[in-house]
């Protein structure tokens, strides 16, 4: 006779949404992971020093601009910065920028990059976009797959002054 199981419960799906105060200590952890490119010199305290918190409420306040989390099963495991660019060029045409996309080491490779990024392009079309783009360092070969996988084409150079 067959083996009969109960019902597995499932986990909540992984969301996506805007960032709030309490999320600020494990969004600077990921940011201050050292990863392949990654220059970003964080300080994830404790205590959290009161930058990050202003620089939330200042993204917080402007509606071009946001700060994602990812959360899986109550945990943040993803972080990304969705800007909205409004030009004049391109018959006012509107453009959406994505910065600093991290996620979490051990949950890398299971679809919690591709739900941002599908987020991402999925908001940028609801606002009328008419360009999703990003920049990634020159060295994270592996995150240059992963987007041109998703369909991003490199089509520029970039460059930076850093001030």
């Amino acid at each position: 006779m067959g083996r009969m199981s109960a019902p597995v419960a499932s986990s909540p799906p992984l969301t996506i949404r805007r960032a709030e105060q309490a999320d600020l200590p494990e969004v600077v952890r990921l940011f201050a992971i050292p990863d392949e490119g990654n220059l970003k010199r964080e300080d994830a305290g404790p205590p959290l020093p009161a930058c990050y918190g202003e620089a939330l409420a200042r993204i917080a306040d402007d509606p071009n601009n946001m700060l994602l989390v990812a959360v899986d099963g109550g945990q943040v495991v993803g972080a990304f910065q969705l800007t909205i660019i409004q030009y004049v060029a391109y018959m006012g045409g509107r453009v959406a920028m994505i910065e600093n996309v991290i996620v979490e080491p051990e949950v890398r490779g299971r679809g919690v990059g591709e739900a941002m990024m599908r987020w991402a392009i999925d908001e940028a079309r609801r606002r009328g976009c008419f360009r999703v783009q990003l920049t990634t360092n020159k060295v994270r070969e592996r995150a240059h797959r992963f987007y041109e996988r998703l369909g991003f084409v490199k089509s520029h150079e970039g460059m930076k002054l850093v001030l």
